[in-house]
């Protein structure tokens, strides 16, 4: 056993709670889907789902400790992250109407949108430093796992869960904004509303401040 059953229902609690609470991760992804449809939004959503992996075996090998630890790494994972978002941000605004994706070309924008999910994620300190504070909480000394055992368990649990709530949000925001798609003066602009929000992601990122562990 690698989870403490006795604290299973207060930390399956506390994630749903969390994942109520809107942030950066659920802002791109559901813009996506409101901008260019469910696909996108999926992608985005398995981008977030793979950083929040990765982040797990950051976390459950220690690496992820080591780094919070660190004033300088977290300040410069925020600069890192904040600039790629507004390069993002950049490339979108600078699009012209005539690039504004049409429905056919939903894979290469699905893909991109993963990527973006992914790095965005990753270069966000907070998200960095939420999985070194929140997973240690529940780890139990009842069980013979070692806590990095533990950890990693509790991690993709967090993840699998994160994953269904985000498709859910996919499902809901693409439905809502599905005629958005067919309508020509919202395609046209579509490009310029998400730059608009990855500038929003840049300077909440850039507003927040990262407080060290240690």
């Amino acid at each position: 056993m690698m989870i403490d059953l006795g604290l299973l229902p207060l930390y399956l609690t506390t994630v749903i709670a969390l994942l109520l609470i809107p942030g950066p991760d659920m802002l791109l992804i559901a813009s996506s889907s409101l901008s260019y449809g469910k696909k996108v939004g999926v992608y985005a959503s398995f981008g977030n789902a793979t950083s929040g992996l990765i982040l797990t075996l950051l976390a459950a090998m220690g690496v992820s400790a080591v780094i919070a630890m660190n004033p300088m790494a977290l300040e410069v994972l925020r600069i890192l992250g904040a600039a790629y978002l507004l390069k993002m941000g950049w490339d979108c605004i600078r699009s012209s109407a005539a690039k504004a994706p049409e429905i056919a070309q939903q894979n290469n924008l699905a893909k991109l949108l993963y990527k973006r999910a992914v790095i965005s994620n990753l270069l966000n300190p907070k998200a960095l430093i939420f999985f070194v504070l929140f997973l240690p909480q529940f780890v139990s000394s009842q069980l013979t796992a070692s806590s990095g055992e533990q950890m990693l368990a509790l991690g993709l649990l967090l993840n699998a869960m994160g994953l269904a709530f985000n498709l859910l949000l996919v499902a809901l925001v693409g439905t809502i904004g599905k005629p958005l798609l067919s309508n020509d003066k919202f395609r046209t602009y579509q490009n310029k509303f998400m730059g608009g929000i990855f500038f929003i992601l840049a300077i909440w990122l850039l507003a927040s401040q990262v407080q060290n562990i240690s």
